[in-house]
Protein backbone atom coordinates (compact mmCIF):
# COMPACT_ATOMS: atom_id res chain seq x y z
CA UNK A 1 0.00 0.00 0.00
CA UNK A 2 1.45 3.41 -0.94
CA UNK A 3 2.78 5.41 2.03
CA UNK A 4 2.90 2.32 4.28
CA UNK A 5 5.77 2.66 6.80
CA UNK A 6 6.84 5.97 5.23
CA UNK A 7 7.48 8.88 7.59
CA UNK A 8 5.04 11.66 6.68
CA UNK A 9 5.21 15.09 8.36
CA UNK A 10 2.00 17.15 8.05
CA UNK A 11 1.78 20.79 9.10
CA UNK A 12 -1.64 22.30 9.67
CA UNK A 13 -2.70 18.83 10.84
CA UNK A 14 -5.24 19.91 13.47
CA UNK A 15 -8.13 20.62 11.05
CA UNK A 16 -9.29 20.75 7.45
CA UNK A 17 -7.06 19.26 4.76
CA UNK A 18 -4.29 18.39 7.21
CA UNK A 19 -6.66 16.50 9.47
CA UNK A 20 -8.14 14.59 6.52
CA UNK A 21 -4.62 13.72 5.36
CA UNK A 22 -3.78 12.39 8.81
CA UNK A 23 -6.77 10.04 8.85
CA UNK A 24 -6.20 8.69 5.34
CA UNK A 25 -2.43 8.26 5.72
CA UNK A 26 -2.85 6.62 9.13
CA UNK A 27 -5.28 4.17 7.55
CA UNK A 28 -2.61 3.40 4.95
CA UNK A 29 -0.02 2.59 7.63
CA UNK A 30 2.18 5.69 7.43
CA UNK A 31 4.29 6.90 10.34
CA UNK A 32 2.90 10.36 11.01
CA UNK A 33 4.27 13.58 12.45
CA UNK A 34 1.34 15.89 13.19
CA UNK A 35 2.09 19.58 13.62
CA UNK A 36 0.12 22.76 14.24
CA UNK A 37 0.06 25.32 17.01
CA UNK A 38 -2.60 23.54 19.14
CA UNK A 39 -1.42 20.41 20.96
CA UNK A 40 -4.92 19.58 22.26
CA UNK A 41 -6.37 19.55 18.74
CA UNK A 42 -3.50 17.39 17.50
CA UNK A 43 -4.06 14.92 20.33
CA UNK A 44 -7.71 14.67 19.28
CA UNK A 45 -6.71 13.99 15.69
CA UNK A 46 -4.34 11.29 16.90
CA UNK A 47 -7.14 9.64 18.89
CA UNK A 48 -9.35 9.64 15.79
CA UNK A 49 -6.72 8.01 13.57
CA UNK A 50 -7.32 4.35 12.76
CA UNK A 51 -3.67 3.31 12.48
CA UNK A 52 -1.07 2.31 15.06
CA UNK A 53 -0.89 5.07 17.71
CA UNK A 54 2.81 4.32 18.14
CA UNK A 55 3.24 5.51 14.57
CA UNK A 56 1.94 9.00 15.40
CA UNK A 57 4.24 11.69 16.81
CA UNK A 58 2.65 14.93 18.03
CA UNK A 59 4.91 17.93 17.42
CA UNK A 60 3.36 21.37 17.99
CA UNK A 61 4.99 24.25 16.15
CA UNK A 62 4.35 27.79 14.95
CA UNK A 63 5.52 28.38 11.38
CA UNK A 64 6.15 32.06 12.13
CA UNK A 65 8.74 31.07 14.77
CA UNK A 66 11.47 30.45 12.21
CA UNK A 67 14.23 29.81 14.74
CA UNK A 68 12.52 26.76 16.21
CA UNK A 69 12.05 24.90 12.92
CA UNK A 70 15.53 23.30 12.67
CA UNK A 71 15.11 21.98 16.23
CA UNK A 72 11.66 20.59 15.35
CA UNK A 73 13.23 18.80 12.39
CA UNK A 74 15.87 17.31 14.67
CA UNK A 75 13.10 16.00 16.94
CA UNK A 76 11.39 14.26 14.01
CA UNK A 77 14.65 12.66 12.90
CA UNK A 78 15.37 11.56 16.48
CA UNK A 79 11.92 9.93 16.63
CA UNK A 80 11.80 8.19 13.24
CA UNK A 81 15.29 8.47 11.72
CA UNK A 82 14.14 9.82 8.36
CA UNK A 83 11.52 11.98 6.64
CA UNK A 84 9.96 10.61 3.45
CA UNK A 85 7.20 13.16 2.87
CA UNK A 86 6.75 16.72 4.05
CA UNK A 87 3.21 18.02 3.54
CA UNK A 88 3.56 21.80 3.90
CA UNK A 89 -0.10 22.42 4.66
CA UNK A 90 -0.07 25.03 7.44
CA UNK A 91 -1.29 28.49 6.55
CA UNK A 92 -3.61 31.42 7.12
CA UNK A 93 -5.86 33.47 4.87
CA UNK A 94 -6.85 37.15 4.64
CA UNK A 95 -9.99 39.09 3.65
CA UNK A 96 -9.55 42.84 3.24
CA UNK A 97 -8.81 45.43 0.58
CA UNK A 98 -5.09 46.17 0.23
CA UNK A 99 -5.57 49.84 1.17
CA UNK A 100 -7.28 48.78 4.42
CA UNK A 101 -4.76 46.09 5.39
CA UNK A 102 -2.24 46.87 8.12
CA UNK A 103 1.33 46.12 7.09
CA UNK A 104 1.64 43.75 10.06
CA UNK A 105 -1.17 41.64 8.60
CA UNK A 106 0.69 41.41 5.29
CA UNK A 107 3.85 40.47 7.18
CA UNK A 108 2.07 37.79 9.24
CA UNK A 109 0.49 36.16 6.19
CA UNK A 110 3.84 36.10 4.37
CA UNK A 111 5.67 34.84 7.46
CA UNK A 112 3.34 31.88 7.95
CA UNK A 113 2.37 30.93 4.41
CA UNK A 114 5.68 31.54 2.64
CA UNK A 115 8.67 32.15 4.89
CA UNK A 116 7.72 29.55 7.50
CA UNK A 117 7.06 26.96 4.82
CA UNK A 118 10.35 27.76 3.08
CA UNK A 119 12.29 27.65 6.36
CA UNK A 120 10.85 24.30 7.41
CA UNK A 121 11.62 22.89 3.98
CA UNK A 122 15.20 24.16 4.24
CA UNK A 123 15.52 22.37 7.59
CA UNK A 124 14.19 19.08 6.17
CA UNK A 125 16.13 19.11 2.89
CA UNK A 126 19.53 17.94 4.19
CA UNK A 127 17.98 14.71 5.49
CA UNK A 128 16.23 14.05 2.17
CA UNK A 129 19.39 14.80 0.21
CA UNK A 130 21.41 12.48 2.45
CA UNK A 131 18.94 9.62 2.00
CA UNK A 132 18.62 10.44 -1.74
CA UNK A 133 14.84 10.32 -1.59
CA UNK A 134 11.91 12.38 -0.44
CA UNK A 135 8.81 14.22 -1.53
CA UNK A 136 7.79 17.76 -0.62
CA UNK A 137 4.10 18.55 -1.06
CA UNK A 138 3.04 22.19 -0.80
CA UNK A 139 -0.56 23.33 -0.32
CA UNK A 140 -0.81 26.45 -2.42
CA UNK A 141 -4.18 27.60 -3.83
CA UNK A 142 -5.78 28.69 -7.07
CA UNK A 143 -4.78 32.08 -5.59
CA UNK A 144 -1.22 31.02 -6.32
CA UNK A 145 -2.11 31.30 -10.02
CA UNK A 146 -4.27 34.44 -10.02
CA UNK A 147 -5.54 37.05 -7.56
CA UNK A 148 -8.96 38.40 -6.62
CA UNK A 149 -10.34 41.24 -4.55
CA UNK A 150 -9.87 41.00 -0.77
CA UNK A 151 -6.96 38.55 -0.98
CA UNK A 152 -3.89 40.60 -1.93
CA UNK A 153 -1.72 39.38 0.95
CA UNK A 154 -2.93 35.80 0.70
CA UNK A 155 -2.45 35.66 -3.09
CA UNK A 156 1.02 37.19 -2.75
CA UNK A 157 2.06 34.50 -0.26
CA UNK A 158 0.78 31.72 -2.52
CA UNK A 159 2.43 33.18 -5.65
CA UNK A 160 5.70 33.25 -3.68
CA UNK A 161 5.38 29.53 -2.97
CA UNK A 162 5.26 28.79 -6.70
CA UNK A 163 8.39 30.78 -7.45
CA UNK A 164 10.34 29.18 -4.60
CA UNK A 165 9.26 25.57 -5.07
CA UNK A 166 9.44 25.61 -8.88
CA UNK A 167 13.08 26.65 -8.45
CA UNK A 168 13.68 24.08 -5.72
CA UNK A 169 12.28 21.30 -7.90
CA UNK A 170 15.03 21.99 -10.44
CA UNK A 171 17.71 21.91 -7.75
CA UNK A 172 16.73 18.60 -6.15
CA UNK A 173 15.71 16.62 -9.23
CA UNK A 174 18.98 14.71 -9.48
CA UNK A 175 18.73 13.72 -5.81
CA UNK A 176 15.46 11.80 -6.24
CA UNK A 177 13.49 14.41 -4.29
CA UNK A 178 10.11 15.37 -5.75
CA UNK A 179 8.17 18.61 -5.33
CA UNK A 180 4.39 18.81 -5.82
CA UNK A 181 2.51 22.10 -5.69
CA UNK A 182 -1.19 21.62 -4.93
CA UNK A 183 -3.72 24.30 -5.88
CA UNK A 184 -7.06 23.72 -4.13
CA UNK A 185 -10.14 25.65 -5.09
CA UNK A 186 -12.91 26.02 -2.53
CA UNK A 187 -12.50 23.30 0.12
CA UNK A 188 -14.91 23.18 3.06
CA UNK A 189 -12.50 24.08 5.87
CA UNK A 190 -12.18 26.84 8.48
CA UNK A 191 -9.66 28.81 6.40
CA UNK A 192 -12.13 31.64 5.72
CA UNK A 193 -13.52 31.55 9.26
CA UNK A 194 -9.99 32.11 10.60
CA UNK A 195 -8.94 34.60 7.91
CA UNK A 196 -7.44 37.90 9.04
CA UNK A 197 -9.22 41.18 8.44
CA UNK A 198 -7.29 44.34 7.67
CA UNK A 199 -6.81 45.17 11.35
CA UNK A 200 -5.55 41.67 12.21
CA UNK A 201 -8.75 40.42 13.83
CA UNK A 202 -10.40 37.21 12.65
CA UNK A 203 -13.12 37.36 10.02
CA UNK A 204 -15.23 34.91 12.01
CA UNK A 205 -17.55 33.85 9.19
CA UNK A 206 -17.56 31.34 6.37
CA UNK A 207 -17.47 32.60 2.81
CA UNK A 208 -20.13 31.39 0.40
CA UNK A 209 -17.60 29.58 -1.75
CA UNK A 210 -16.14 27.77 1.24
CA UNK A 211 -19.58 26.70 2.47
CA UNK A 212 -20.30 25.10 -0.89
CA UNK A 213 -16.80 23.71 -1.33
CA UNK A 214 -15.44 20.19 -1.61
CA UNK A 215 -15.20 18.16 1.58
CA UNK A 216 -11.59 17.72 2.79
CA UNK A 217 -11.91 13.93 2.66
CA UNK A 218 -12.89 14.07 -1.02
CA UNK A 219 -10.01 16.45 -1.69
CA UNK A 220 -7.50 14.07 -0.11
CA UNK A 221 -8.84 11.15 -2.18
CA UNK A 222 -7.97 13.16 -5.29
CA UNK A 223 -4.67 14.51 -3.97
CA UNK A 224 -2.88 11.35 -2.85
CA UNK A 225 -2.97 9.54 -6.23
CA UNK A 226 -1.42 12.65 -7.81
CA UNK A 227 1.32 12.65 -5.17
CA UNK A 228 1.95 8.95 -5.75
CA UNK A 229 2.44 9.69 -9.45
CA UNK A 230 4.89 12.50 -8.69
CA UNK A 231 2.77 15.21 -10.33
CA UNK A 232 4.52 18.57 -10.34
CA UNK A 233 1.35 20.68 -10.02
CA UNK A 234 -2.20 19.64 -9.18
CA UNK A 235 -5.47 21.60 -9.42
CA UNK A 236 -8.39 20.27 -7.34
CA UNK A 237 -11.76 21.93 -6.81
CA UNK A 238 -14.92 22.97 -8.62
CA UNK A 239 -15.50 25.37 -11.49
CA UNK A 240 -13.23 27.94 -9.83
CA UNK A 241 -10.25 25.86 -11.02
CA UNK A 242 -11.16 26.89 -14.57
CA UNK A 243 -9.90 30.36 -13.66
CA UNK A 244 -6.34 29.08 -13.99
CA UNK A 245 -6.92 28.27 -17.67
CA UNK A 246 -9.03 31.35 -18.39
CA UNK A 247 -6.26 33.61 -17.10
CA UNK A 248 -3.72 31.79 -19.25
CA UNK A 249 -5.65 31.89 -22.52
CA UNK A 250 -8.16 34.80 -22.26
CA UNK A 251 -6.79 37.07 -19.51
CA UNK A 252 -8.81 40.19 -20.37
CA UNK A 253 -12.07 38.24 -20.33
CA UNK A 254 -11.06 36.52 -17.12
CA UNK A 255 -10.35 39.77 -15.29
CA UNK A 256 -13.71 41.14 -16.47
CA UNK A 257 -15.45 38.02 -15.10
CA UNK A 258 -13.68 38.37 -11.75
CA UNK A 259 -14.97 41.93 -11.37
CA UNK A 260 -18.55 40.68 -11.78
CA UNK A 261 -18.59 37.67 -9.47
CA UNK A 262 -18.89 37.22 -5.71
CA UNK A 263 -15.41 36.26 -4.54
CA UNK A 264 -16.23 35.81 -0.83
Amino acid sequence: MPFKDNVVWITGASSGIGEALAYELSRRGAKLVLSSRRREALEQVKQNCSGNPNYIFILPLDLSEFGQLPQKTYEVLSEFGRIDYLFNNGGISQRSYAVDTDFEVLRKVMDINFLGTARLTQAVLPAMLDQQSGHIVVTSSVMGKFGTRLRSSYAASKHALHGYFDSLRQEVHDHNVNVTLVCPGYIKTNVTLNALKGDGSQLGEMGHGQEEGMEPEAFVKKLLPAVEKGKQEVYIGGTEVMGIYLKRFVPRLFHWILRQVDVT
